[in-house]
């Protein structure tokens, strides 16, 4: 059976961050607390949240600020200044985040939802990040996909 998606209007915060992501390349991406984060060539995190709400953040103070232990905080840094110099389809095998498609570049920004769950669609240029969640699990799934999408 097919889910049906419904289209749903988005927040003046969430056009916010959305028209400041846009234009961005999305490096890799993690999931911590309930809440997705992508990491951005400008050197931000972007989070979402169950609900689709969303903040972004300068990268060092997002990591900071979670709630994990020193040695998961300096993974991730690791990780995210491995991602920058050497970007996501050249970076060897990371500990803490999952590698971008290459070519990652933000075009559009869309958001759906059915019955509980919650998905945003980050369209890039050669590839897309299919972010899903469940308010009823607080499950959250990334799909990326390279190569157009239809």
């Amino acid at each position: 059976m097919m889910t049906e998606w419904l289209e749903q209007e988005t927040s003046t915060h969430q056009d916010h961050v959305i028209a400041h992501v846009r234009g961005a390349t999305v490096l890799g991406y993690f999931v911590i607390e309930e809440a997705a984060h992508l990491l951005l060539d400008i050197g931000f995190i972007w989070t979402i949240l169950l609900d689709g709400e969303m903040g972004l953040v300068p990268q060092s103070l997002a990591i900071a600020e979670l709630l994990i232990d020193a040695e998961a905080k300096a993974g991730l840094l690791d990780d995210a200044q491995r991602l920058h110099s050497e970007g996501p389809g050249d970076a060897p095998l990371l500990s803490s985040l999952t590698s971008a498609p290459a070519e990652c570049l933000i075009t559009e920004v869309d958001f759906y939802a059915h019955d509980e769950r919650r998905k945003i669609v980050v369209e890039c240029e050669g590839a897309s990040l299919f972010i899903e969640t469940s308010l009823a699990t607080c499950e959250i799934n990334i799909d990326a996909l390279a190569g157009d999408v239809v």
